[in-house]
């Protein structure tokens, strides 16, 4: 038996045969054409084809799955139909005198490499989605209507990577998992393994090897792990797993519409974080009370220049259109330190986690930050919205950050559009100076929202991202409890509310010290709402209550 181990992608455990997947771009060959204008045609033609398909696919995930998936398909609309990457195209064959299909893959290659090249994760991850783009053009050069393996029905697929389209296509055709060397959990075509809820597990790199095709495999997409060739004991192991992994997920669907109430009527909120539209519906199926953290920074990282203020506006709109009456807290760009764009053309800082990032950037680029103001005040009219500001450690940036949002309320009623004046304000508490000046700024503002990350970073001057040191990266630190304790008793008595949205806050061995404490909303990845909430209802807090905040 071998095991391999990379990051699952999601929770559940399959078994079947490996098969590796070839590549479609193997056996395209460079011909040298003399009638360059039959290949045109030809690229025309194939253009054209793919957009219907594309469009296709787009309606099929609406129905299906709800537009954050469908708008991976819209993505992928727009790079076929990208002047830049067309132009590419016409030039290799008009100029080089080269097919079609070569032009294409030569296209693709060249665009998929700047990708591949940015600093920001989600940039490098389009890379896969100009493949999808490119394979599907391909495809309807030769003629080929689909995507398609032979006898693959309860395989596991292993492939250096997938895109989209291949995973929604392998699925109807019966695959039971996927096991790739490359690919993130945050890739679009891990997006849709999630909805279509199929295990799989990626990033294993070099540990993929050719001669595991046709071995019986096991799929576990909870740890991460691929057992190839398992013996019986890890068989009836992971079935095992498998079947308690099942009755778990059934007995957390039970608890959906159910409160977060413990045994003795203490009442605690569950929000989600959000990181891009992409995992709305996750939220919404996961029966999450709000948004607690909505990361706008994706707006800003995903393009090659500021978003507008109309686009920030209809996805803000979109947003809290589909959560209803619940509360949405938008955190404004939070950009610099490990989140940067190549646009902004910010100067390298030697310790960027300290530099200017967060509420800073914005006061830099004042422009920036009323613009996303403007769009968040516009979106107030459709829904709950909140806005929450990030590195805040004193009172003047609270203030500095009021002229800016009376700036963006003047410039709104100037031009005639309405918004709703009174949107709630909070600020992130996550550095020590803001700490200990929590019961000044909590006069300031309607609530806080602890980010247990960065407290702990700054608070043992340890760089979470230097693996020289990440070691020793102790959220658990009793400082750290202490400091919440002290923010909630400040807020509490200055009457505003406390969220905690750091990782922490999906730590189940830490759920009963935030409710002795008092910490009022927990906002956790969408996949953890359920888990916490059955968490909560088994707690007794008056039992417990006293020995906890007497070992804080």
């Amino acid at each position: 038996m071998i095991v391999l181990k990379g990051i699952g992608v999601f929770s559940d455990i399959s078994f079947g045969t490996l098969l590796i997947k070839t590549d479609i771009n193997e056996g395209i060959s460079k011909i040298h054409v003399n009638d360059t204008e039959q290949e045109l045609q030809k690229y025309y033609l194939a253009k054209n084809s793919a957009c219907e398909q594309i469009r296709s696919l787009y309606e099929e995930a609406l129905q299906k799955f709800g537009t954050s998936e469908a708008d991976i398909f819209a993505t992928h609309e727009m790079m076929l139909k990208d002047k830049d990457f067309e132009n590419t195209v016409l030039d290799i064959i008009k100029n080089q005198k080269l097919n079609a299909e070569y032009a294409v893959l030569q296209t693709s290659k060249q665009f998929s490499e700047i990708f591949l090249n940015m600093n920001d994760e989600y940039m490098r991850e389009r890379a896969n989605d100009v493949k999808d783009v490119s394979c599907r053009l391909i495809n309807c050069i030769q003629g080929k209507k689909e995507i398609r393996e032979k006898n693959i029905e309860n395989c596991i697929i292993s492939a250096t990577d997938l895109t989209p389209s291949e995973v929604s296509e392998l699925h109807k055709q019966g695959v039971k998992g996927f096991v790739l060397s490359e690919g993130s959990a945050c890739s679009h075509a891990s997006i849709i393994s999630k909805v279509l809820k199929i295990p799989s597990v990626v990033a294993l790199r070099e540990q993929l090897k050719p001669e595991y095709n046709n071995q019986k495999v096991i799929v576990d997409g909870i740890s991460g792990i691929v057992y190839i060739d398992p013996d019986e004991i890890t068989i009836r192991e992971m079935s095992k797993k498998k079947a308690q992994n099942d009755e778990q997920k059934n007995l957390l669907s039970s608890l959906k519409g159910k409160e977060n109430i413990t045994k003795d009527g203490i009442k605690i909120n569950i929000f989600a974080n959000l990181n891009s539209p992409e995992e709305i519906d996750e939220v919404l199926q996961n029966d999450s009370g709000g948004i607690g953290l909505f990361r706008s920074e994706f707006l800003y990282l995903n393009r090659n220049s500021l978003p507008t203020e109309d686009e920030q506006f209809e996805i803000y709109k979109g947003i809290v259109r589909k959560m209803g009456s619940k509360k949405v807290i938008i955190r404004t760009i939070d950009i610099g330190s490990d989140k940067r764009v190549n646009y902004l053309n910010l100067s390298k800082e030697i310790n960027p986690a300290m530099g200017c990032r967060g509420i800073r950037l914005c006061f830099e680029h004042p422009e920036i930050f009323i613009t996303q103001l403007c769009a968040i005040y516009r979106a107030s009219v459709f829904g709950n919205i909140s806005i929450m500001f990030p590195m805040i450690i004193s009172l003047e940036e609270v203030a500095e950050i009021k002229k800016y949002i009376k700036e963006a309320k003047n410039r709104l009623s100037e031009r005639g559009i309405e918004f709703f004046p009174n949107v709630p304000i909070g600020i992130m508490i996550e550095t020590p100076a803001s700490v200990f000046i929590s019961d000044e700024l909590a006069k300031e503002v309607d609530f806080f929202s602890i980010g247990t990350n960065d407290l702990t970073q700054y608070s043992l001057a340890i760089d979470r991202q230097n693996g020289k040191v990440n070691h020793m990266f102790n959220m658990h630190h009793k400082s750290i409890m202490r400091m919440i304790k002290m923010v909630v008793d400040n807020a509490h008595q200055n009457g505003i509310w406390v969220g905690v949205c750091g990782e922490l806050a999906s730590d189940e061995s830490f759920i009963e010290k935030f409710l002795s404490i008092g910490v009022d909303e927990l906002s956790v990845s969408p996949s953890y709402i359920l888990s916490t909430r059955k968490k909560i209802t088994e707690i007794n807090i008056s039992e417990i209550k006293d020995n906890i905040l007497k070992n804080i």
